[in-house]
């Protein structure tokens, strides 16, 4: 099983046209598309990495910290504060601001794709558990359904997977958005929106949960929209 993730940001006006959940965003209706988006912003770019210091030692990193696999094999990693001891899950070395967009493919029996503020617990416990604490928000993916949970509160979407795995993630930080999309090749179904403030730069993370799965992933962005977290 694997489960590749492939990031980019656009530009806010693809999404801001205030739709609602289940609403299909075709390309052709923007006049968008993302391979049409990249090349403007290759300029002005760079890549995100994950953080080996946050990754649970089931995950091994290689390709320069952006693919992220799972197995049975123990990594020795050594001891960090920020590292993630319970739950097999990893956060990027970015954190972000602004408007920004990213894409994540999957497979496998379940992953987490989400963010949360670098102050999330490591250690041990549920609500270490991307979405299971008032510091992040995840949306949960199973091959049959959708959930997105925050602070430990379930919110079951009525929409299936369908297609490739492939889920979009639209964060508005300062109007305080996060929007998860299901990607198809006919364009972005709305999953679901939360609202909330945002008072800190927020970090992408990934739960892998499912033995033997990996991620791989690529990103675009905005260089002056990001904040590095240290």
């Amino acid at each position: 099983k694997k489960a590749e993730f492939a990031l980019f940001c656009t530009k806010q006006q693809y999404y801001e046209h205030g739709e609602s959940a289940g609403k299909l965003l075709t390309f052709r209706d923007k006049q968008l598309s993302v391979q049409n988006i990249i090349p403007s912003l290759l300029h002005d770019s760079c890549q995100l990495t994950l953080d080996p210091n946050t990754a649970h030692r089931h995950l091994s990193l290689s390709e320069g910290n952006r693919k992220v696999t799972r197995g049975a094999e123990w990594q020795p990693y050594p001891d960090h504060p920020e590292r993630f001891d319970c739950w097999p899950q990893v956060l990027c070395r970015e954190s972000l601001t602004g408007r920004c967009y990213w894409e994540a493919e999957w497979d496998g029996k379940k992953a987490l794709i989400g963010v949360t503020f670098k102050g999330i617990g490591r250690k041990q416990g549920r609500d270490c558990m991307l979405g299971a604490n008032d510091k992040s928000w995840s949306l949960c993916c199973y091959p049959d359904s959708y959930s997105v949970w925050h602070n430990n509160k379930k919110t079951v979407i009525p929409i299936r997977p369908s297609g490739p795995r492939r889920v979009g993630v639209y964060l508005d930080w300062g109007a305080g958005a996060l929007s998860f999309y299901r990607v198809s090749s006919d364009g972005l179904t709305l999953l679901h929106r939360v609202t909330s403030s945002f008072t800190e730069p927020l970090c992408p993370g990934f739960g892998v949960y499912d033995g033997h799965s990996f991620f791989e992933m690529n990103i675009v962005y905005e260089r002056a929209r990001l904040n590095v977290c240290r």
